[in-house]
């Protein structure tokens, strides 16, 4: 017979352990079915599991369940995103509102760059650490026999030492400096070091001047009329696919005015490796829907169908990987708003079954928008929207 353990002879720990499986359940679906899926729901996958395996082999306290329950404690140690007890306390460079430091992060991962109370824009996203309310609350949770456990912290930021950030931003100004030689230096080490540490692309999200900066030399050249020093091309255009990479940087890049442009400029007049390297940058930052259209009104599927027919090995499935991206959101979208084009779809199906191909052996995303784009076409009725 199994043993007896604490998750079948404490009823809250019990109730708490279903509610884990369950989460776990939904957050282990969504890594296998989801080829988008973030770093973040690895991370709450693992802390749901470390929950459950504290549960199971280490009897909790009532304290330490009561964490669970709804707390009658000072305003100040509750959260705004999450309405419950801080366990990780940090304050925003706006210096006004504190926050738990997972919830915080969850909102700026998403691409946003304001406080979520005040709306106030953020001058960069480095989290400080609110040593006075983190006392507060550890002081309090004593009193009330409460054991409070500071969560693992997980993430790319906390490797960033401050000189590195130093050398980062010093790398920056360099970019706008009025001597070319400086300009090839400063953009070929920010190559390296976002290609090589994680930690390097994600300092690109802490200030609003910052990919901007990185776009300086290009953007001068340009509004001079001078010549485009192919390498210095090649060196920013492939950082801004390095930054593209960390998914907390997609909607930030996507959306600094001149990158989308700059990324198609690199896709006529670039060296072969910049024009592939484009092209990555582009299927990398379509990984977002709102991207996707944003991309597309811009005219990228023009110089992508010349590239991809010029044949060049080096850049066929980065090319054509951007393509297909952009080609079913653009098809779903014909699909879901204009009627008219129904009958062209369902004669390209007729003869050469590409949806059904892409609804067999497509991405989960595109599966799922072919397998709906069939589905309403068998039934003639409109096509409604699904992420």
């Amino acid at each position: 017979m199994a043993k007896t353990g604490v998750l079948s002879s404490h009823p809250t720990a019990g109730a708490r352990a279903a509610e884990l499986k369950k989460e776990l359940q939904k957050l282990v679906k969504t890594i296998v079915d989801d080829e988008d899926y973030s770093v973040h729901t690895i991370d709450q996958a693992r802390a749901a599991l470390s929950a459950l395996r504290e549960l199971k082999f280490h009897k909790p306290s009532t304290a330490s369940l009561r964490l669970h329950e709804p707390l009658s404690c000072p305003e100040e140690f509750i959260c705004p995103l999450s309405k419950k007890l801080m366990s990780d306390p940090v304050i925003l460079s706006s210096g006004q509102q504190t926050y738990d430091r997972p919830f915080i992060q969850r909102w700026l991962k998403a691409g946003n760059r304001t406080c979520p109370r005040t709306q106030q824009v953020l001058s960069h996203t480095v989290l400080t650490p609110n040593h006075l309310i983190s006392e507060m609350i550890s002081q309090w949770c004593e009193s009330q026999g409460i054991e409070l456990q500071i969560p693992v912290r997980h993430g790319v930021e906390e490797a960033v030492t401050e000189a590195e950030r130093h050398h980062f931003f010093s790398l920056l100004e360099k970019l706008s400096a009025a001597a070319l030689h400086q300009q090839k230096e400063a953009a070929k080490e920010l190559r390296l070091l976002t290609k090589n540490m994680p930690s390097f692309r994600s300092l690109f999200g802490e200030s609003v001047d910052a990919i901007p900066k990185l776009l300086v030399p290009l953007l001068g050249a340009k509004s001079r009329g001078d010549v485009l020093h192919t390498d210095l091309q090649e060196d920013v255009i492939t950082t801004l696919l390095n930054l593209s990479i960390h998914d907390g940087n997609k909607k930030l890049v996507a959306e600094t005015p001149m990158v989308v442009p700059l990324l198609m400029e690199a896709l006529r007049d670039g060296s072969i490796e910049t024009r592939s390297n484009a092209a990555a940058a582009i299927f990398t930052l379509s990984a977002l829907d709102s991207n996707k259209e944003l991309i597309g009104k811009s005219g990228a599927l023009k110089p992508l169908i010349e590239l991809l027919e010029e044949g060049h090995p080096s850049a066929m499935k980065d090319v054509a990987s951007a393509i297909f991206s952009l080609c079913i959101a653009i098809l779903y979208t014909v699909c879901r708003n204009d009627r008219t084009k129904w009958k062209a779809v369902r004669e390209e199906e007729s003869g050469h079954g590409t949806i059904s191909k892409l609804a067999r052996d497509g991405t989960c995303r595109a599966k799922r928008k072919a397998n709906d784009i069939l589905d309403r076409l068998r039934k003639g009725v409109n096509i409604t929207h699904t992420a």
